[in-house]
């Protein structure tokens, strides 16, 4: 079977759509059982824009009721006339001359909609540059009075798979940041533990009866 697009895109279609199993939409999208029931609890891809598979000709209606019918049906991906996408090399986004000028609009959208990605991100997604990116967040974009959100994808100045990746590893980033807040602040806790155990087992070393006792040297004269 070919390689499904968008797989994790399309898991979450699948989920929130239909009644296939978890087996079949794994089969289907080669996703592990596990990560589409993750998805389904919303433990993995949460606020991931879910594809629909057949708008892009992967799935047919039919093909998902003939599954929906039968949990032992494995689906089958549909024969594309189209080509595979070709791999594009690394390097600063192309943005046609006739869009350039939609890019505050899809700045303002990501930054409204998906707050958690860096001024980087976005302004690799749209192909602008950090200080577009911090002059629609600050509102000091001398067209600021016309920018209006609009979706990126939609304009055509990002893919749907560049949006959710992107999302994917903003969220990735703040949990390992969260993990590791909560792990020092666990630690300066044990740390702040241990000090005050050493200072109260360091009073109670401390006769209070010698500790008032002034000092018994012998002053006296031969």
């Amino acid at each position: 079977m070919s390689q499904v697009l968008m797989p994790k895109a399309t898991a979450v279609w699948l989920v929130e759509n239909t009644t296939l199993t978890f087996d079949q939409i794994s089969t289907f999208t080669g996703l592990h059982p596990l990560e589409v029931q993750a998805i389904a609890d919303g433990e993995v891809a949460g606020g991931m824009t879910g594809l629909d598979p057949t708008t892009n000709g992967q799935l047919t209606k039919e093909e998902i009721k003939r599954g929906e019918s039968d949990a032992s049906v494995r689906l089958r991906l549909s024969p594309r006339d189209i080509p595979e996408p070709i791999t594009r090399s690394k390097g600063p986004r192309y943005t046609p001359v006739a869009k350039r000028q939609d890019r505050p609009d899809a700045i303002a959208w990501l930054l409204k909609v998906h707050p958690e990605l860096l001024d980087a991100q976005v302004a690799k997604l749209v192909g602008s540059t950090k200080s577009t990116v911090q002059s629609v967040r600050d509102r000091t974009h001398w067209n600021m009075q016309n920018v209006r959100p609009r979706d990126p994808v939609t304009l055509g100045l990002c893919t749907l798979r560049d949006l959710n990746e992107a999302v994917d590893a903003s969220r990735r980033r703040a949990a390992r940041d969260d993990a590791a807040k909560k792990k020092g602040v666990a630690l300066a806790t044990v740390e702040d533990e241990a000090e005050t155990g050493t200072a109260a087992e360091t009073a109670e070393a401390i006769d209070p009866a010698e500790a008032d006792q002034p000092d018994s040297g012998d002053y006296r004269r031969d």
